[in-house]
């Protein structure tokens, strides 16, 4: 599995409405509520081989109420 996080700035006022969907879709391992330019921090993890731009485009910017996305690509965890 292949982890990376997403940095998510919601529409104003519906940061909790973006991370019970997110929580919903069972799509995430972990949803944060973080403070600054972005609302939410997300990780997720995928198959090995999986387009994460096209997963991100298609799984999470099309959810309700999300403004921007950032998407962070890891290389190794200690």
């Amino acid at each position: 599995m292949v982890p990376f996080f997403v940095q998510i700035k919601c529409q104003l006022g519906r940061s909790y409405e973006v991370a019970n969907a997110l929580a919903d879709s069972e799509i995430a391992s972990e949803i944060y509520s973080t403070a600054g330019e972005f609302d939410l921090l997300v990780k997720f993890y995928v198959p090995e081989g999986t387009d994460i731009g096209h997963f991100v485009n298609e799984k999470v910017q099309k959810l309700p109420g999300i403004q921007d996305t950032r998407t962070l690509i890891t290389f190794k965890a200690f």
